[in-house]
């Protein structure tokens, strides 16, 4: 089993993060703006405790870009898992500086995570499914649970094309695991249109988008992929596509 990234030069730059800004293109994406901000200021009208998981992808930029120049009474929050990549953590310190804002950062508890690496192994989540969801179950879902303690609502970044575990993705849903209302306001944008606003909007980006890593979770667990390769296919890629969720969104 390899775990490498695929063979692509750093140097090399993603075209589909450079897509040519037609008028349709531009339309559609003006269009789907306003529909999200929208649905948002109605979530805000009925919850008045209402958080956005930022990760730091693409989506999550689009998102966070949005909530902030509309000044939406919307907390940000992330998780930082301690196994983050060093352009996410530098995306971070962007967005502080862009939007003159501190985001809330949630941390796993780090018993947990020596009591993992102690008696499993620095880099056990590469062994087995089970042992790759329990650091995902320390590292994102625990912290996830604390950051929608008291809420009543909560927005993600998911779009329905971004993998088979999402493919009918709704823009609003009940969040049975957490118990709370859930909003995916970008679940009919496509990958062209989501970079179509960060270029429109000049909004930050993790670097790591233009060495072809169109998902970006921990480092160990996230690989370039090669051009025509699913989205996600560096995400666990040693895995099969239908169980590659990390349990914050798994129904």
């Amino acid at each position: 089993m390899s775990f490498g990234v695929s063979m692509l030069k750093p140097s090399m730059k993603n075209p589909a993060t450079s897509p040519e800004l037609t008028e349709t293109l531009v339309t559609s994406v003006k269009e789907k703006r306003a529909q999200v901000l929208a649905l948002l200021q109605s979530a805000i009208t009925e919850f008045s405790a209402i958080t956005f998981a930022n990760s730091y992808g693409a989506e999550d930029m689009v998102l966070t870009d949005i909530i902030i120049k509309e000044k939406l009474a919307i907390e940000i929050f992330s998780l930082d898992t301690g196994r983050l990549p060093a352009e996410t953590y530098t995306l971070m310190g962007e967005v502080e500086s862009t939007y003159n804002t501190k985001p809330v950062v949630f941390f796993p508890k780090h018993e947990a995570v020596e009591s993992y690496v102690r008696t499993k192994g620095i880099n056990a989540f590469y062994e087995s499914i089970e042992l790759r969801k329990a650091c995902c179950h320390m590292r994102k879902v625990e912290p996830l649970q604390r950051a929608l303690a008291g809420k009543q609502a909560w927005v993600t970044g998911m779009r329905a094309e971004q993998a088979a575990t999402r493919a009918s993705l709704p823009t609003r849903e009940f969040d049975t695991g957490n118990k709370l209302e859930k909003f995916n306001p970008l679940s009919n944008w496509t990958e062209q249109e989501v970079w179509a606003y960060i270029r429109l909007f000049e909004v930050p980006y993790n670097a790591l988008h233009d060495q072809f890593y169109p998902s970006i979770g921990c480092a160990p667990c996230t690989r370039a992929v090669a051009m025509g390769e699913d989205i996600r296919a560096g995400r666990w890629w040693w895995e099969n596509a239908d169980s590659k969720e990390c349990g914050l969104h798994v129904k």
